[in-house]
């Protein structure tokens, strides 16, 4: 900066005053100015990283989450040998890199080995690394997790205590139950368990990889920022071809341009309509809900109590204001990291005063809520007064405005009186060095008309005076009693006595305020990450809470309704069920009852002519019973789930040219994985199965698969066919018993019309009426009626005869054509040979005809 000595002048004033720092009340505006506010979080490409060990039965999976931060754990559990459940996780969280020890069995090196072959799997394939054995051995792995750096682990905390505290996170010792010969099952104790195997060769992946510190120095490590156990246990099984088919996810490219490239935006799928959650992570949690719909109870339940809570029109205002607390939850996890890697940005600071006085006043909302709803209880109890500590240290210390104006941290005024005394008296410099200005420009030669004295920080005070005419070489520009220091845009700079005076007196204040200003928020940084385990659960319960309110929001609108679960019951019950997602399209929407409970009825066949809505209602039930195990209303007046763990769907081809199989060969595949993992607790959906091939072959595999099921009697999965097979009932192929129930989708004809009631009841269709569906469809009338011959004469057993009538038509135009000729013809030019027409024109047209 700098300050001119000129006559009539008035020097610059000082700054204006920082504002003072309070806690401000819930009534009080968040400080900052409103772009701060608005601005939107960086997103950075989130890397999960997954070590697996694979041990005398029994799986030990860990993961890092750079997104978060966090590593995951998962319990030691059994897997088959076909590693049917590590698959599972990997089609869940689709990981970058797969470690595990280069010593392993043969079940494992062959799943590694056809996993890295998958040259089709989305969205790519994990690189597959192999660490030396003794990397995952039992005590090198359990003095790794000892002896690492975790920023939420109080410093304070002796090496005894350290330990407790993570035996409380991660079991380093467990009893597992397994088989010994005729003994049956016995406990035995493993010192180690596979986890804390997997674990430690995470730790060293992730130590000599350095994911995300590459650029960091050597001695910055990793951040971990919390273990989070996991389990996949009491899961229902959904396929990926189930996800697609019934639209519980739908990407579809983002229709700006300048968004395109940012990724894909949800289309309509049932997580587009009851995705109403107002931060990333609530977001991110019904995600993870959807991938993972459970058979307990119990947490079901408390799911479905909190959204019953807030669909009490006595508790609207309560869950809106929550919601709007909800939005300025931000992306915690990321601003620790940063904080971790002292990358804190100027704006980290307020966004993370505003998610801890949002927590706050989620908290006292809470409070008065029923304790008896366990969220309620949990956020009441563990939002706890490290929270009130963090806004209160952020609140009285971080000045934003100045921070935001200045790029940089800075720090109120009563924080530090070194720092307020070095600023006031830089703030009180620009009407000091105006007077030096004027004092030094009485010494100066009288050519000089002006001069003033500037700061500059590293180099200290410098007097600055414009370039004069007759200063044109380096020599013209000594000055005597001044030493010549640069010259820069015309104007020559120097040091005199006094301003090395101002060195010596003020020295580099910009710099030592900067130091101190750092400091202070390194130290407000170490108090923050002390408290990062409360900051991450208090990102967990308002996720949970974002999430059950999105759902009781999307329940009040559409009208949805508690559903009940039953263990005594396979199966599902529901009543005047709807489509979640057809009757949002659909100007009238027809509900359906359900009745698949108990051992009646187990096989239901539903014939009915085409669009009389079959896939609908197959798509309904999936969806109905989805939506009841991940936790939320239904669309139906009632409905009660029975024990269900799986559902598999055979509805819609999806066809690929990059997998290199026919539309038959994946109708095979998918009825294949039904009939190879369905039990009797599970739901399967098959749409028109055997059509893509011929069709009596096509039948007969229908029969044969439902045969099948039939056969294993009240083990039956519970099944719903939707088929124009027909001669499926007419021929008998199919035994007779109370396990296969027949329905048809019912229809009235009016004359030439078909009435589509879109209504199941009992009995079997009459036929497909496929020519009504041509004729919806625009087909010619003549086509129409030539199919409906065709389709008459094949059911009496009668032989085709081909259409007569084109040849008809052809045989008139070729004879009109030949007359129009012959009358076209002069008979009295003498050039005219009768002959030579006959032989060229006649003839041949004659020869057609015949």
């Amino acid at each position: 900066m700098a300050f001119r000595a000129t006559p009539g002048r008035t020097p610059p004033g000082p700054a204006p005053g920082m504002p003072s720092a309070s806690f401000p009340s819930p009534q009080a505006p968040m400080p900052g100015p409103r772009g701060l506010e608005e601005e939107e979080e960086d997103e950075e490409p989130a890397e999960i990283h997954l070590c697996v060990l694979w041990s005398s039965g029994y799986l030990g999976i860990a993961y890092y989450d750079t997104s978060d931060s966090t590593v995951h754990f998962m319990p030691d559990a059994p897997d088959h040998e076909s590693l049917k459940l590590l698959q599972r996780v990997l089609d869940e969280i689709n990981p970058q890199s797969v470690i595990t020890s280069a010593k392993q069995d043969e079940t494992m090196a062959r799943f590694l080995g056809k996993l890295a072959s998958q040259e089709q799997r989305e969205p790519k394939r994990p690189e597959i690394v192999l660490l030396p054995s003794v990397d995952f051995g039992p005590e090198i792995s359990k003095q790794r997790l000892l002896s690492g750096n975790y920023s939420f682990i109080p410093e304070s905390m002796t090496a005894t205590e350290k330990t407790l505290f993570l035996s409380s996170v991660i079991p380093f010792d467990c009893v597992l139950t397994v088989t010994s010969g005729t003994l049956g099952f016995i406990p035995a104790l493993l010192p180690i368990p596979s986890q804390v195997r997997a674990l430690g060769g995470l730790l060293k992946f992730l130590s000599r990889r350095r994911v995300g510190v590459e650029l960091e120095d050597y001695n910055v490590s990793v951040p971990i920022l919390g273990f989070k156990k996991f389990v996949l246990t009491h899961l229902v099984s959904i396929d990926q071809d189930t996800y697609s088919v019934l639209q519980i996810f739908k990407s579809e490219s983002h229709p700006s341009v300048y968004k395109v490239a940012s990724g894909l935006k949800e289309g309509l799928s049932l997580f587009g309509i009851l995705n109403r959650c107002r931060s990333k992570w609530g977001q991110k949690l019904l995600r993870l809900w959807f991938t993972r719909p459970t058979q307990e109870l119990r947490e079901l339940n408390s799911r479905l109590d909190v959204i019953q809570f807030f669909l009490m029109p006595q508790n609207l205002d309560t869950a809106q204001m929550m919601h709007r607390l909800l939005s300025h939850i931000k992306n915690v996890p990321l601003i620790l990291k940063r904080m971790k890697l002292s990358h804190t940005k100027v704006s980290d600071w307020q966004v993370l005063y505003k998610t801890v006085y949002s927590a706050l006043g989620l908290r006292d909302a809470c409070r008065s809520l029923p304790q008896s709803i366990q969220l309620f209880r949990d956020i009441a109890q563990e939002f706890s007064d490290d929270l009130h500590h963090v806004a209160s240290l952020i609140g009285k210390v971080v000045n934003f405005e100045e921070s935001l104006a200045e790029n940089r941290f800075t720090v109120l005024p009563n924080i530090d009186p070194e720092i307020d005394s070095k600023k006031r008296r830089l703030m009180g410099l620009p009407s000091f060095l105006t007077e030096v200005a004027q004092k030094e420009l009485e010494n100066l030669d009288a050519r000089i008309p002006s001069c003033s004295v500037i700061y500059i920080p590293l180099i200290g005070f410098l007097l600055s005076i414009p370039r004069l005419p007759f200063m044109v070489e380096t020599s013209d520009f000594e000055i005597e009693g001044l030493d010549f220091m640069f010259l820069s845009e015309d104007k020559l700079h120097y040091r005199s006595t006094r301003t090395k005076e101002l060195d010596a007196l003020l020295g580099d204040l910009h710099c030592e305020i900067r130091d101190q200003e750092t400091l202070l928020m390194y130290q407000l940084q170490c108090q923050v990450l002390a408290r990062a385990s409360v900051l991450t659960r208090v990102l967990d319960l308002a996720s949970r809470l974002d999430v059950l309110l999105a759902l009781a929001s999307a329940a009040r609108d559409y009208g949805y309704s508690r559903p009940h679960y039953s263990p005594r019951i396979h199966g599902v019950r529901i009543k005047n069920g709807r489509h979640p997602l057809m009757e949002l399209c659909a100007r009238t929407f027809v509900p359906n009852s359900t009745d698949c409970g108990g051992d009646q009825g187990r096989v239901k066949v539903i014939t009915g002519p085409n669009s009389s809505g079959k896939s609908i209602y197959l798509k309904q039930v999936g969806l109905i019973t989805f939506m009841a195990l991940v936790g939320s209303f239904v669309p139906a007046e009632a409905a009660e789930i029975g024990i269900i763990d799986a559902i598999f769907t055979r509805i819609h081809s999806c066809e690929s040219i990059s997998l290199g199989l026919s539309t038959f060969m994946i109708d095979l595949n998918q009825v294949a994985k039904a009939v190879n993992n369905a039990t009797q607790k599970s739901l399967v959906l098959i749409d028109e199965f055997g059509k893509g091939t011929n069709t009596v072959d096509g039948l007969a595999l229908l029969a044969a698969v439902l045969r099948h099921w039939l056969a294993l009697g009240p083990s039956c999965p519970h099944i719903f066919v939707a088929t124009n097979f027909l001669s499926l009932v007419q021929l008998q192929l199919l035994p007779q018993g109370p396990l296969v129930q027949y329905l048809t989708m019912e229809t009235c004809e009016d004359g030439d019309d078909l009435v589509f009631f879109y209504q199941l009841c009992q009995g079997v269709a009459s036929a497909s009426h496929a020519s009504y569906t041509a004729a919806q469809a625009g087909l010619p009338d003549q086509l129409i009626a030539r199919g409906k011959e065709v389709s008459d004469l094949i059911r009496s057993g009668k032989p085709i005869k081909p259409v007569n009538e084109l040849l008809r038509r052809n045989q008139m135009e070729n004879c009109q054509a030949l007359v129009t000729k012959f009358l076209k013809l002069d008979l009295e030019d003498p050039t005219l040979d009768l002959g030579i027409f006959m032989s060229q024109e006649v003839l041949p047209a004659a020869t057609t005809i015949l």
